[in-house]
């Protein structure tokens, strides 16, 4: 009798417990929702009306242009990454409640020592993304893969800043793994891991400006030899099979996908 009271009770505490987990996985996901969508919108719309109030008729005929969009593609990229929102904002909300259950690498405490560790870890993961992105990127366009996995992202040529979160709903779930599996194994301070995806969206809308703002200079022409900008990823959606990186040039030149066209116009200053 005893026994089964007592299996009774753990079950209604399971029961409980896993409906509480739900409803906190819930709450979190919505609230993620509207940072991460929010943040999209204001980011994609300030940039973009800002850009275009900076181009003058002469910048427009550069093959860097934003060009004149098609609004139905505007609103497709804008589909897309409110889709991949939902995915970012469930990973999120998964991290939260992992970390509330001591599941995951993650902390808040710090000291001044903890300085080096903090800058060594957001190099490191910046690194491993960026090598990650670098062959499922290159593996998405694929024949076989291209369809399911990353067509989508493509539709806006060239791109604009509506375009960086519009992502395949596969795809959108193969990055967020990638970030949520990252504080399963590294430990990382909670500064630094919302760093790290304050660099992602900021790169991501750096990368589909489609038209160069910084020009040409030897600093310029230094740091465009270590990191993408918009210029060299408007290389990759002109022609398809170039240019796989999200931070850094090293994987591209490494394996050759780093175009050489590209790669001259820089070094000359006549991009």
């Amino acid at each position: 009798m005893n026994e089964y009271f007592s299996l009774g009770i753990m079950t209604e505490i399971h029961a409980i417990a896993k409906n509480f987990l739900l409803s906190q996985t819930f709450f979190y996901w919505f609230v993620f929702c509207g940072i991460i969508m929010g943040g999209y919108l204001l980011s994609a719309f300030s940039v973009y009306h800002l850009l275009n109030l900076a181009i003058g008729k002469e910048l427009k005929k550069s093959p860097l242009s934003l060009g004149e969009k098609n609004n139905i593609t505007i609103k497709a990229d804008i589909r897309l990454s409110i889709l991949s929102g939902f995915f970012f904002s469930l990973g999120a909300a998964c991290f939260m409640v992992c970390y509330q259950q001591g599941y995951t690498q993650a902390y808040i405490r710090w000291n001044v020592q903890d300085l080096g560790y903090c800058a060594l870890s957001y190099i490191l993961v910046l690194l491993l993304q960026d090598t990650y992105f670098y062959f499922l990127h290159r593996l998405s366009h694929r024949p076989f893969f291209f369809r399911w996995l990353h067509q989508g992202h493509h539709h806006s040529r060239p791109p604009t800043p509506w375009t960086c979160f519009a992502f395949e709903p596969s795809e959108a779930i193969f990055q967020t793994i990638f970030l949520l599996a990252v504080t399963f194994l590294i430990p990382l301070n909670i500064g630094v891991l919302i760093s790290i995806l304050l660099t992602m969206m900021i790169w991501a809308v750096g990368n589909h400006l489609g038209v160069k703002i910084v020009p040409s200079s030897s600093l310029s022409r230094k740091l465009g030899e270590w990191f993408i900008g918009s210029a060299h990823h408007l290389v990759h959606h002109q022609k398809y099979v170039m240019h796989y990186g999200l931070y850094f040039t090293f994987w591209d030149k490494l394996l050759g996908t780093q175009d050489q066209a590209y790669e001259y116009k820089r070094l000359s200053g006549s991009l």
